[in-house]
């Protein structure tokens, strides 16, 4: 089945901007990302989500799954769980690996879920 593909517009508006605070990413007491090159992702009415780079996050932390979504506007994501000393953090943080045209400024970033980390702009 072919999955449909959207174009963003003024009934459902995307922007993606840099993001000019420092952002930090914290779990179970450990920093797992640190960036000043946060990109800001607003879709619609929805409340906007932070993209981190990969180079700013520690990938050793991370644990891909089976887990996948589909968004009409930005493509396939694919989630990782985080490990902690108190245990697995599952779907955690999810990646758009080849984002489609409307938001290239997320691809090689990840993006956390505010109820399973901690997400700081200073």
């Amino acid at each position: 089945m072919r999955k449909p593909r959207l174009t963003p517009g003024p009934s459902h508006p995307i922007t993606v901007t840099a993001n000019p605070r420092r952002v930090t990413v914290r779990v179970a007491g450990r920093t797992i990302a640190d960036t000043s090159r946060a990109q800001t992702l607003q879709e619609s009415s929805y409340p906007a989500v932070l993209y981190v780079p990969r180079e700013d996050a520690d990938l050793t932390l991370l644990e891909p799954t089976d887990h996948r979504t589909y968004c009409p506007y930005k493509g396939d994501a694919s989630y990782f769980s985080i490990r902690t000393e108190d245990g697995t953090v599952k779907n955690a943080v999810w990646s758009y690996e080849t984002p489609y045209d409307a938001v290239p400024e997320i691809a090689g970033h990840l993006a956390f879920y505010p109820d399973k980390v901690e997400v700081t702009e200073h």
